[in-house]
């Protein structure tokens, strides 16, 4: 099995964050429709706190075992209330196929359960998108709700599957 790190974003992500953010193939599986600038970026990595509670969110960079980062990591739309986040990894193209997602979703529910201390996760996925849905299903997510015309890529509108882990 494979083994990542994640971590806090640092400056020298900035290229790496801006060419995920920017790549237009992924905005159909988000919540993002426009490009970002460089200046954006730095901005959001200069002064995002990291505290889940300030920012409603937590961006981690996944790192392989040689420090290389290789994708992100976003808990996003937290809930204090509920104690629950939607979680949504990107793993950058040359990466892929390698287990490193699964590694990195092994590693994001370990930190959410001892440093976030969340009660839920949950993701939202393209029915289309198998292999998103093989990576959950895999770790136990669990997933009956059909969200209709949830995801637009443009074009047309996909329907999306609401996933839920408890920890």
């Amino acid at each position: 099995m494979k083994k990542v790190n994640i971590r806090a974003l640092e400056p020298e992500d900035l290229d790496m964050l801006y060419k995920i953010e920017n790549d237009d193939s992924l905005w159909r599986v988000g919540n993002t429709n426009v490009p970002y600038s460089r200046y954006a970026l730095h901005d959001y990595i200069a002064h995002a706190s990291n505290d889940i509670y300030t920012d409603k969110q937590v961006r981690l960079m996944i790192e392989d075992t040689g420090g290389h980062p290789v994708g992100i990591l976003d808990f996003v739309d937290f809930n204090p209330q509920h104690l629950r986040a939607e979680i949504g990894i990107v793993i950058e193209s040359r990466y892929r196929r390698q287990g490193l997602a699964t590694a990195a979703l092994k590693e994001a529910i370990d930190y959410s359960r001892r440093i976030l201390h969340l009660h839920q996760l949950y993701a939202i996925v393209d029915l289309e998108n198998e292999e998103a849905l093989s990576l959950f299903r895999k770790q136990n997510f669990k997933g009956n709700t059909v969200l209709s015309h949830w995801l637009f890529d443009g074009k047309q509108y996909h329907a999306a599957l609401l996933m839920q882990f408890f920890l």
